[in-house]
Protein backbone atom coordinates (compact mmCIF):
# COMPACT_ATOMS: atom_id res chain seq x y z
CA UNK A 1 0.00 0.00 0.00
CA UNK A 2 2.02 3.40 -1.01
CA UNK A 3 2.55 6.03 1.88
CA UNK A 4 2.84 9.68 1.35
CA UNK A 5 4.04 12.41 4.03
CA UNK A 6 1.02 14.22 5.92
CA UNK A 7 0.71 16.74 8.52
CA UNK A 8 -0.71 16.18 11.88
CA UNK A 9 -1.55 18.71 14.29
CA UNK A 10 -1.34 18.41 17.72
CA UNK A 11 -1.63 20.11 21.00
CA UNK A 12 1.59 22.05 21.40
CA UNK A 13 3.81 20.52 23.91
CA UNK A 14 2.26 16.72 23.17
CA UNK A 15 3.83 15.96 19.97
CA UNK A 16 6.11 13.29 21.78
CA UNK A 17 3.23 12.15 23.48
CA UNK A 18 1.15 11.60 20.14
CA UNK A 19 4.38 10.05 17.98
CA UNK A 20 5.04 7.40 21.27
CA UNK A 21 1.14 6.91 21.33
CA UNK A 22 0.94 6.26 17.06
CA UNK A 23 4.35 4.38 17.39
CA UNK A 24 3.12 2.04 20.15
CA UNK A 25 -0.46 1.50 18.81
CA UNK A 26 0.75 0.47 14.95
CA UNK A 27 2.14 -2.39 16.02
CA UNK A 28 -0.14 -3.38 18.89
CA UNK A 29 -3.31 -2.86 16.01
CA UNK A 30 -1.64 -3.61 13.16
CA UNK A 31 -1.68 -0.92 11.29
CA UNK A 32 2.15 -1.56 9.66
CA UNK A 33 0.17 -0.88 6.30
CA UNK A 34 -1.63 2.11 7.15
CA UNK A 35 1.04 3.97 9.07
CA UNK A 36 5.02 4.86 8.18
CA UNK A 37 7.03 6.67 10.02
CA UNK A 38 6.04 9.36 12.41
CA UNK A 39 8.69 12.27 13.18
CA UNK A 40 8.89 15.14 14.58
CA UNK A 41 11.28 17.69 12.98
CA UNK A 42 14.34 19.20 15.21
CA UNK A 43 17.32 20.76 14.74
CA UNK A 44 20.58 21.14 16.90
CA UNK A 45 20.94 25.05 18.09
CA UNK A 46 23.85 26.29 19.79
CA UNK A 47 23.89 28.35 22.71
CA UNK A 48 26.49 30.02 25.02
CA UNK A 49 25.28 30.47 29.17
CA UNK A 50 27.07 31.08 31.55
CA UNK A 51 30.53 31.31 29.32
CA UNK A 52 29.90 27.80 28.32
CA UNK A 53 28.66 26.64 24.30
CA UNK A 54 26.08 23.99 24.84
CA UNK A 55 23.60 22.26 22.26
CA UNK A 56 20.42 21.97 22.70
CA UNK A 57 17.60 19.79 20.00
CA UNK A 58 14.67 22.46 19.50
CA UNK A 59 11.31 21.18 17.96
CA UNK A 60 11.04 23.85 14.73
CA UNK A 61 7.44 22.97 13.86
CA UNK A 62 6.30 22.84 17.68
CA UNK A 63 2.50 21.88 17.34
CA UNK A 64 3.07 19.43 14.45
CA UNK A 65 4.26 16.30 13.34
CA UNK A 66 5.08 14.54 9.99
CA UNK A 67 3.53 11.46 9.37
CA UNK A 68 3.80 8.71 6.60
CA UNK A 69 0.35 7.12 5.83
CA UNK A 70 -1.80 5.10 3.44
CA UNK A 71 -4.49 8.04 3.73
CA UNK A 72 -6.50 7.54 0.00
CA UNK A 73 -8.17 4.81 -1.11
CA UNK A 74 -7.34 5.31 -4.86
CA UNK A 75 -9.63 1.92 -6.13
CA UNK A 76 -12.44 3.43 -4.56
CA UNK A 77 -11.73 6.74 -6.16
CA UNK A 78 -14.35 9.35 -4.79
CA UNK A 79 -16.83 8.74 -2.15
CA UNK A 80 -20.46 8.95 -1.54
CA UNK A 81 -20.34 12.93 -1.53
CA UNK A 82 -18.02 13.27 -4.40
CA UNK A 83 -14.68 13.48 -2.16
CA UNK A 84 -11.47 11.45 -2.62
CA UNK A 85 -11.97 8.12 -0.52
CA UNK A 86 -10.02 7.75 2.38
CA UNK A 87 -9.02 4.60 4.20
CA UNK A 88 -11.26 4.76 7.47
CA UNK A 89 -9.64 2.49 9.37
CA UNK A 90 -6.70 5.04 9.18
CA UNK A 91 -8.65 8.18 9.74
CA UNK A 92 -10.07 6.03 13.14
CA UNK A 93 -6.72 5.20 14.04
CA UNK A 94 -4.95 8.77 14.18
CA UNK A 95 -8.71 10.37 15.45
CA UNK A 96 -8.32 8.08 18.85
CA UNK A 97 -4.30 9.21 19.07
CA UNK A 98 -3.69 11.21 22.23
CA UNK A 99 -2.84 14.99 21.87
CA UNK A 100 -3.40 14.40 18.03
CA UNK A 101 -6.27 17.45 16.75
CA UNK A 102 -6.07 16.97 12.98
CA UNK A 103 -4.89 17.36 9.29
CA UNK A 104 -3.54 19.91 8.45
CA UNK A 105 -5.43 20.77 5.70
CA UNK A 106 -8.69 19.69 6.71
CA UNK A 107 -10.47 16.16 6.36
CA UNK A 108 -8.84 15.84 2.68
CA UNK A 109 -5.10 17.18 3.62
CA UNK A 110 -2.59 17.48 0.24
CA UNK A 111 0.03 15.06 0.76
CA UNK A 112 3.32 16.76 0.80
CA UNK A 113 5.69 16.75 -1.99
CA UNK A 114 9.09 14.78 -1.74
CA UNK A 115 10.86 17.97 -2.16
CA UNK A 116 8.97 19.68 0.57
CA UNK A 117 9.90 16.36 2.88
CA UNK A 118 13.25 16.70 1.78
CA UNK A 119 13.57 20.11 3.38
CA UNK A 120 11.80 19.81 6.38
CA UNK A 121 13.63 16.59 7.10
CA UNK A 122 17.20 18.04 6.15
CA UNK A 123 19.05 17.01 9.28
CA UNK A 124 18.37 13.31 8.12
CA UNK A 125 17.02 11.98 12.15
CA UNK A 126 17.91 8.39 10.70
CA UNK A 127 21.78 9.13 9.84
CA UNK A 128 22.69 10.87 13.18
CA UNK A 129 23.80 13.96 11.54
CA UNK A 130 22.02 17.55 12.31
CA UNK A 131 22.47 21.10 11.18
CA UNK A 132 23.75 23.00 13.89
CA UNK A 133 21.94 26.53 14.07
CA UNK A 134 22.48 29.16 16.84
CA UNK A 135 19.64 30.20 18.97
CA UNK A 136 19.93 34.05 18.30
CA UNK A 137 19.25 35.59 15.33
CA UNK A 138 21.79 38.69 13.96
CA UNK A 139 20.90 41.41 11.56
CA UNK A 140 23.02 44.07 10.15
CA UNK A 141 23.33 46.90 11.39
CA UNK A 142 22.93 45.45 14.81
CA UNK A 143 25.75 46.12 17.55
CA UNK A 144 27.42 43.53 19.24
CA UNK A 145 29.50 42.99 21.73
CA UNK A 146 32.63 40.44 21.09
CA UNK A 147 32.60 38.41 23.65
CA UNK A 148 35.88 35.96 23.13
CA UNK A 149 38.56 35.79 20.76
CA UNK A 150 41.39 38.66 20.29
CA UNK A 151 38.94 41.20 19.73
CA UNK A 152 37.36 40.31 22.78
CA UNK A 153 35.14 43.22 24.84
CA UNK A 154 35.07 45.43 21.54
CA UNK A 155 32.00 46.43 20.49
CA UNK A 156 30.84 47.08 16.95
CA UNK A 157 28.03 46.83 13.79
CA UNK A 158 27.95 44.11 11.93
CA UNK A 159 28.25 44.55 8.49
CA UNK A 160 27.70 40.48 6.94
CA UNK A 161 25.51 37.70 8.69
CA UNK A 162 25.61 34.29 7.21
CA UNK A 163 23.03 32.23 9.37
CA UNK A 164 23.29 28.89 7.96
CA UNK A 165 26.85 28.73 8.93
CA UNK A 166 26.38 31.16 12.61
CA UNK A 167 29.06 33.37 10.99
CA UNK A 168 29.20 37.49 10.94
CA UNK A 169 31.65 40.08 10.39
CA UNK A 170 31.50 42.76 12.77
CA UNK A 171 33.45 46.14 12.53
CA UNK A 172 35.21 46.96 15.23
CA UNK A 173 37.42 50.74 15.95
CA UNK A 174 41.18 49.91 16.29
CA UNK A 175 43.33 53.00 17.14
CA UNK A 176 40.87 54.42 15.16
CA UNK A 177 40.09 52.75 12.01
CA UNK A 178 37.39 50.40 11.09
CA UNK A 179 38.82 46.71 10.94
CA UNK A 180 36.23 43.96 10.05
CA UNK A 181 36.53 41.02 12.49
CA UNK A 182 34.98 37.72 11.13
CA UNK A 183 33.21 36.20 14.46
CA UNK A 184 30.74 33.31 15.32
CA UNK A 185 27.40 33.91 16.88
CA UNK A 186 28.27 32.47 20.13
CA UNK A 187 31.11 34.57 20.51
CA UNK A 188 29.08 37.85 20.22
CA UNK A 189 26.11 39.41 22.33
CA UNK A 190 23.70 41.85 21.61
CA UNK A 191 23.95 45.38 23.44
CA UNK A 192 21.11 47.20 24.81
CA UNK A 193 20.57 50.18 23.08
CA UNK A 194 21.22 52.74 26.37
CA UNK A 195 24.95 50.98 26.11
CA UNK A 196 25.28 52.24 22.93
CA UNK A 197 24.17 55.79 23.36
CA UNK A 198 27.24 58.24 24.40
CA UNK A 199 27.10 59.71 27.88
CA UNK A 200 26.12 63.57 27.54
CA UNK A 201 29.11 65.47 28.17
Amino acid sequence: MEKQWFVLHTLTGQENKAQKSIDARVKLERMEDYVGRCVIPTERVTEKKNGKKRTIVKKFFPGYVLCELALYDEARGVDENGKKAIFERTWQFLRETPGVIGFVGGDRPQPLKQSEVDAILLDKPSAGQQVERPKVNFSVDETVKITDGAFMGLTGQISMVDPDKGKLKVEVQVFGRKVPVDAEYWQVEKVALEETLEPLK
